[in-house]
């Protein structure tokens, strides 16, 4: 597989799920710097791609994610939302739910698009850097 390919393919499991991405760079050998950068590039990708869907998104997950309980309470998604706000989303999302499930989910409660974008590609940066810190850090101790 030559190089260009592996890292399009850690671009793309990025725009998926940033987890899967990082170890996929290290066991195509890919140097962990151009791994971080194609996994935060991936990501970032697949972010957009959700921001720019967002309204058929936003319905799609009013009707699923966001309802109400019978005891009438907000549901746990929207206590989490009021508590942490785009801030807490952007930066949390790409390490708990993916970038695109958390973009996915902000747009569905209100958030802008743009701002919540830009905080996610805080997380997204923030987070592949530090899986591909400990993922070099884990294999420099074999």
């Amino acid at each position: 597989m030559e190089e260009a390919a592996k890292i399009l393919m850690v671009m793309g499991l990025a725009a998926i799920e940033l987890w899967v991405a990082i170890p996929a760079g290290f066991a195509f050998s890919l140097d962990p710097v151009t791994t971080a950068i194609a996994a935060a590039a991936g990501a970032m990708l697949g972010a957009a791609a959700v921001v720019l869907l967002g309204d058929q998104l936003r319905s799609w997950l009013m009707r699923i994610l966001v309802t109400k309980p019978v005891d009438g309470k907000p549901s746990r998604i929207r206590q989490i939302w009021d508590r942490y706000g785009i801030i807490g989303l952007g930066l949390l999302a790409p390490l708990l739910t993916g970038a695109p499930l958390g973009i996915a989910i902000g747009l569905s409660l209100g958030a802008p698009g743009r701002r919540l974008f830009i905080w996610t590609s805080f997380g997204i940066v923030f987070w592949s850097a530090a899986l591909t810190l400990a993922g070099t850090m884990g294999l420099a101790g074999f």
